[in-house]
């Protein structure tokens, strides 16, 4: 008989198919096919219109006919010729100044007050949140009414206790910028007071109870314990607030129309009214990338800040 031959066999060669399964199985691979439509729609819907706006303030648009081609001419007249747009920032300053240190103060001293266990806490972090997701629109309709300067619920109040001529508030140059502050810092508390509640949720209560052996009062707790522990959330906090400071509008346009005098015109008011009232949308569009510049200048310097605080401490 003779010995049946056998072949050796050579090493299977991996298929088409093959080769895309082993691809596919890879974790990083399958991570970027489940983000990749959140990736082309931020590519299309963001970055290309961030690079559009770029194109559109180098150029003079009115909508009706095509761009045309000025170069750095709208950001000239911007920054040596439009007294308008230094009276917003102006207005859009006042709004940083105060609306940042007053919504931390408010929000974390309503922290503290509701970050305890009693009975309904949880309402109450509620109703104070709920402002903050409810329409500007709608609760500048409402506030309209409050700063009523004849049959507003303030200045009824402000008659009942004697005063005999309240503020004219939205109708006064000089009111109108506190009463938009005081709607804005009612409004964005309670969000910031939930991040706050979050951060004293991490500090221990053994720090608490030391303290209080120790005999220290409730103000000495907040200011040795408290507020430096709560560093980093104010830190995020502040960056927040000083970019909604800057982006104020709805409250704006619902409330004041940037009046009276354009005591109230910020400058996201004022790109809203060059581009969609004066049709310039070149010319907006420059007013939005300063405004950009401005506000990626100070975050950055806010990091700064940050860091060489840190390396001071250790």
């Amino acid at each position: 008989m003779h010995a049946a031959t056998t072949e050796p066999c050579s090493p299977p060669r991996m298929t088409m198919l093959m080769r895309i399964r082993r691809f596919l199985n890879r974790e990083g691979v399958a991570g970027w096919l489940f983000i990749l439509p959140v990736v082309i729609g931020v590519a299309i819907f963001t970055y290309s219109a961030l690079v559009y706006s770029l194109y559109l303030s180098l150029t003079e648009w009115d909508l009706l006919r095509p761009p045309k081609w000025t170069g750095l001419s709208n950001y000239h007249t911007l920054l040596t010729r439009d007294e308008e747009f230094f009276a917003a920032l102006k207005n859009t300053l006042f709004f940083v100044v105060t609306l940042v240190p007053a919504g931390i103060v408010c929000a974390m001293s309503l922290a503290i007050l509701m970050n305890r266990k009693i009975k309904a806490i949880g309402f109450f972090r509620a109703a104070y949140y709920m402002p903050h997701i409810t329409s500007t629109i709608a609760i500048g309709m409402v506030w309209l009414w409050i700063f009523n300067p004849d049959v507003g619920l303030i200045n009824t109040l402000l008659k009942g206790i004697g005063v005999s001529d309240p503020p004219q508030w939205l109708s006064s140059v000089f009111w109108a910028k506190p009463a938009l502050l005081l709607m804005r810092i009612w409004q964005v508390t309670g969000y910031y007071m939930i991040l706050y509640i979050a951060g004293l949720q991490t500090i221990p209560d053994e720090l608490y109870e030391a303290a209080s052996i120790d005999g220290a009062s409730p103000w000495q707790k907040a200011r040795y314990i408290t507020i430096p522990l709560l560093a980093n959330t104010t830190f995020f906090v502040t960056i927040m607030l000083t970019i909604e400071s800057f982006n104020i509008f709805e409250a704006v346009y619902a409330m004041t129309e940037g009046g009276p005098g354009g005591s109230t015109n910020t400058l996201l008011y004022y790109i809203y009214t060059e581009a969609f009232e004066s049709y310039r949308m070149g010319y907006a569009a420059s007013i939005s990338w300063v405004l950009f510049l401005i506000i990626f200048s100070l975050t950055l310097v806010q990091f700064a800040i940050r860091r060489r605080r840190e390396r001071e401490r250790m």
